[in-house]
């Protein structure tokens, strides 16, 4: 696991420097031809003199003026190219002074040669594709607390008042016992709510494993079964676990967390006597865990956003959870150096989470 996750870093840092030999031969050639193209017109001028008589000097005194008018030259005409060569650099560092500023509609384009260029198109391409993610994730962002402040509040009102209507002395036990099952359930609500931000802060800021140890995966998810029983035996659904006794390498804590967020979204997507599967299987040096549930489709459009923190595909769920699940899922799987994806067709949705596994033991 440790090689793998060395590997995969390593690859990264590779491509990172990668050279960018085409961009330098342009500003090298381009700095040449400014330095060729002075001396050629200024030798030309000073010859032409010379010879038509117009000026008359010494041979030293020939070279010391070439020398002279060259530099005056050179400077003027690096100044007037300087500028041309500098407008791609001003253009990128006003774009990104927009971003800065949170323009995040703005984007980027070169013209004439430049726009031809490799490396150049490599780059712009990157840049507005970091000011496109930046405005998705605003937008995101912003939908999130507009959501989460409605959510966050409607509990905190709903136990408030019902702690209110429990100081007056005129309500049955059966009344007092409702809004204490009210007050219950709200509370567990926001410390869902809160939970699942926290868990998406703490494995957003991680950036290695540190806590790796061999573990019974089918006896984890089994667990993860059982603590979500209220939800899916509510619902009444029928649970489908066929699987053998797999272990794992990797971190026992956050996997559990992977486990716990598709299944929950696995049952609060199902239908009312629906079904939920679990599968897990090993393919060489991979352990594929497949979570699948009847009764809803994901949308094609949907299928790659729905790993982005604060996105929810199906708003008429929104206040069963906070679009951050997914988002957690994906990052703990990818610390693992693990993939998961989503397929969904014919009312039947299901996610596969795909674990490397080179030192599997059981």
């Amino acid at each position: 696991m440790k090689d793998y996750l060395k590997k995969g870093q390593l690859n990264i840092k590779l491509k990172e420097r990668s050279p960018r030999f085409s961009l330098t031969v342009l500003f090298a050639g381009a700095s040449f031809a400014i330095l060729l193209a002075a001396l050629i017109i200024v030798g030309a001028a000073a010859l032409i003199l010379v010879n038509t008589g117009v000026i008359s000097i010494g041979e030293g005194g020939l070279i010391g003026l070439m020398v002279l008018v060259i530099i005056v030259f050179g400077i003027a005409f690096s100044f007037i190219f300087g500028r041309l060569f500098m407008k791609p650099i001003n253009t990128i560092i006003n774009m990104m002074n927009r971003l800065a500023r949170g323009e995040y509609r703005s984007r980027i384009a070169f013209n004439g040669a430049l726009a031809k260029n490799q490396t150049v198109c490599e780059m712009t391409n990157s840049i507005n594709k970091m000011a496109e993610e930046l405005e998705n994730t605003e937008m995101l962002r912003s939908d999130f607390i507009n959501n989460f402040s409605h959510e966050f509040k409607t509990p905190i009102v709903s136990i408030a008042g019902f702690a209110k209507l429990l100081k007056t002395d005129d309500i049955s036990p059966e009344q007092r016992r409702e809004y204490l099952d009210i007050i219950e359930e709200e509370s567990r609500r926001l410390a869902e709510m809160a939970t699942n931000v926290l868990n998406l802060t703490r494995v957003e800021n991680q950036t290695i494993l540190t806590d790796i140890s061999t573990f019974n995966l089918s006896e984890q998810i089994r667990m993860c079964v059982l603590i979500l029983e209220n939800k899916w035996s509510e619902k009444k659904l029928d649970l489908q676990l066929g699987f053998d006794e797999y272990f794992v390498t990797g971190s026992e804590e956050l996997l559990r967390q992977v486990w716990l967020n598709l299944l929950d979204n696995a049952i609060k997507f199902t239908p009312f006597g629906g079904t939920v599967s679990v599968r897990i299987g090993r393919e060489k040096d991979r352990i594929i865990i497949r979570v699948r549930n009847t009764g809803s489709t994901v949308e094609e459009k949907d299928r790659e956003r729905i790993f982005r923190k604060f996105y929810q595909c199906d708003t008429s769920h929104s206040t069963q959870g906070n679009g951050v699940g997914l988002a957690v899922v994906k990052r703990i799987v990818d610390l693992h150096s693990g993939s998961v994806r989503v397929d969904s067709e014919n009312d039947l949705t299901e996610f596969t989470v795909v674990l490397p596994q080179p030192k599997l033991e059981k």
